[in-house]
C-alpha cells in the first residue's frame, strides 16, 4: 500500500482541529450479550480483524511538496499541489492493541461515550480507535468507533468498522472498467474542455463566496447553540419507530428527512422553553451537509462535501407549519442544487491551497459559529443486521464532531426499522442534554397525534 494525498476538504479538517476541538466523528453501536465475558471477547476480535484491515493501518504524515504545473493540467486545473500538504501512508509500527481498548463494566453507554469523545485522537498513529464498554447488567455491552474525519467520512467510516464486525454474505460487486492510463501531459484535445472546467469552477467558487458572505452577516447567533468552547463532551440517544416517521410523512407530504429535521426543529424548541431561554423568535441556523463524493479515478481521493443551510422553524409554536416551513426551505435548497449558496462552502477547500489550510485552518474554524448554529446531518447505515462474535447490533447511534464555538450538533441515522438520534453536545454549554433527548420523542409523539386519523 502506497501513500496518497489527503483530498483538500480531509486537509482542512486534519488543520481545524485543536485540543478543544477533535474533528473526530463516532458511533456508539450497542450489542445484545450472551455471557458477562462477551465484551471481553468482542475486544479481542477487533484488535484481531483490525490488523487484516489495509484503511485502519493509515496515518497521516505532514509533507511538503513544490506545485507540480504538469500533473495540475492533467487534473483539470481543480486540485493542484503546493506546499503544506499530507498524505495517508501504512504504520510500519501499527499495532491494533493500540486502538481497541476494553474498559471496566458500566451502567450507562452513554456517560462513557461522552467522555471518549472529548479526547483527541493521537496524530502520529492511525487516527481511529475503538472503546468496548461491558454493560453492567451483563446482557449487553457496547462500542465506540471513532475515526477522524481526515481518514474518513461517515461512509467510508462505516465501511471500515464493517470490516471488523462479523461477515455478511453480500453479493459479489461488478467489476468496474479500469481507468483509462494518463499520460505525462494533458491530452491538447481535452484543453479547451479544461480550461472552461476551471473557469466554471471559479465562478461557482466566486458566487459560494458570497452567498457565505451574505448569510454571516446576516445572522443572529442563538447562545444556547453557540457558546466559548470548553473542550467538553456529552452525548445522548434517542430511538424511534420508522413506521411513526413514514405516518406523518404519508399524512403530510415531503421525504423522511423533512420530517426528522422538523422533529429536530421542535424538540429545541420545548427544550429552550423548558430551560428558561425562549423560543419566540428563534430561527437557528442549521447546515445539512451533503456528500459529493469523488469519483475512484479522482486524485487525490477522499471527502468532498456540500450543504444545505436553512433556517430552522423553531419559533412557530405549531407542528404542522414547521414541517411545512422546512419542506419549502429543503425544496428550495434542492432547486438551486448542492453546488451553489453558502450551504455549498466546503466546496471552496477544492480551491485552496495546501499551504492556505495548514495557515487558516483554525480561523476558518472559529468563523463556524458566524456561519451556522448547528449541524443536523444523515449518516447512512446497511438495513442489513450486523453482528460482533455473534452478538446483534441493537442499536446505533452517530456522532458529528463539533466545530469551534459549536455546543450542539444532531446526528441521524436509519437501522432495521428504527431512527436512531445520535446528540453530542459541549458538557458544561449544555448539562441537560438528556432533556433535550427526551424532547425529540415527544416532539415524534406530537406530530402522530396532530397528524393521526
Amino acid at each position: 500500500m502506497t501513500s496518497d494525498l489527503l483530498a483538500p476538504l480531509d486537509l482542512a479538517f486534519w488543520n481545524i482541529e485543536s485540543a478543544d476541538h477533535p474533528m473526530h466523528l463516532a458511533a456508539l453501536g450497542v450489542f445484545s450479550a450472551h455471557s458477562p465475558t462477551a465484551g471481553a471477547h468482542a475486544a479481542d476480535l477487533l484488535a484481531a480483524r483490525a490488523a487484516a484491515v489495509p484503511g485502519l493501518r493509515m496515518r497521516i504524515r505532514d509533507v511538503w511538496r513544490p506545485l507540480d504545473l504538469r500533473q495540475s493540467l492533467t487534473r483539470g486545473l481543480r486540485q493542484p499541489l503546493s506546499l503544506g500538504g499530507a498524505a495517508r501512508e501504512p504504520d510500519p509500527c501499527f499495532d491494533p492493541l493500540n486502538h481497541v481498548r476494553l474498559h471496566a463494566p458500566t451502567a450507562g453507554f452513554h456517560a462513557a461515550a461522552g467522555r471518549l469523545m472529548q479526547r483527541p485522537l493521537e496524530r502520529n498513529r492511525p487516527p481511529w480507535e475503538a472503546h468496548v464498554l461491558p454493560g453492567e447488567d451483563g446482557v449487553s455491552f457496547a462500542v465506540l468507533f471513532k475515526f477522524h474525519h481526515a481518514l474518513a467520512d461517515g461512509l467510508r467510516a462505516l465501511t471500515l468498522a464493517a470490516a471488523v464486525l462479523d461477515p455478511m454474505d453480500l453479493p459479489e460487486p461488478r467489476p468496474r472498467p479500469a481507468a483509462p492510463p494518463r499520460g505525462l501531459v494533458p491530452d491538447v484535445r481535452r484543453l479547451p474542455g479544461m480550461l472552461r472546467g476551471a473557469l466554471s469552477d471559479v465562478g461557482r467558487a466566486l458566487d459560494i463566496g458570497a452567498s457565505v458572505a451574505r448569510s454571516t452577516l446576516a445572522t443572529r447567533p442563538v447562545p444556547a447553540l453557540t457558546a466559548e468552547p470548553t473542550g467538553t463532551r456529552r452525548t445522548a440517544g434517542v430511538v424511534v419507530d420508522i413506521d411513526d416517521v413514514h405516518l406523518v410523512r404519508k399524512a403530510v407530504g415531503g421525504t423522511v428527512n423533512d420530517v426528522l429535521i422538523a422533529v429536530v426543529a421542535g424538540a429545541l424548541r420545548r427544550w429552550l422553553d423548558e430551560r428558561g431561554d425562549g423560543s419566540k423568535g428563534v430561527a437557528p441556523r442549521a447546515l445539512i451537509p451533503v456528500s459529493r463524493r469523488r469519483p475512484r479515478t479522482a486524485h487525490p481521493q477522499g471527502n468532498r462535501l456540500s450543504g444545505y443551510l436553512m433556517e430552522l422553524p423553531v419559533g412557530d409554536p405549531d407542528p404542522l407549519r414547521r414541517l411545512a416551513a422546512v419542506r419549502t426551505a429543503m425544496d428550495r435548497n434542492k432547486d438551486a442544487g448542492p453546488y451553489r449558496g453558502a450551504g455549498a462552502v466546503a466546496l471552496l477547500a477544492d480551491h485552496v491551497p495546501a499551504l492556505g489550510h495548514r495557515l487558516g485552518g483554525p480561523l476558518v474554524g472559529q468563523a463556524a459559529r458566524l456561519w451556522f448554529d448547528i449541524l443536523v446531518t444523515s449518516v447512512p447505515l446497511p438495513g442489513l443486521g450486523l453482528k460482533l462474535g455473534g452478538h446483534p447490533l441493537t442499536a446505533v447511534f452517530p456522532f458529528a464532531p463539533l466545530a469551534p464555538g459549536q455546543s450542539l450538533a444532531v446526528a441521524i441515522s436509519t437501522y432495521r426499522g428504527r431512527v436512531h438520534f445520535g446528540l453530542v453536545a459541549d458538557a458544561k454549554a449544555v448539562p441537560d442534554l438528556g432533556r433535550l433527548a427526551r424532547a425529540v420523542a415527544e416532539e415524534v409523539e406530537t406530530l402522530i397525534t396532530v397528524c393521526g386519523p
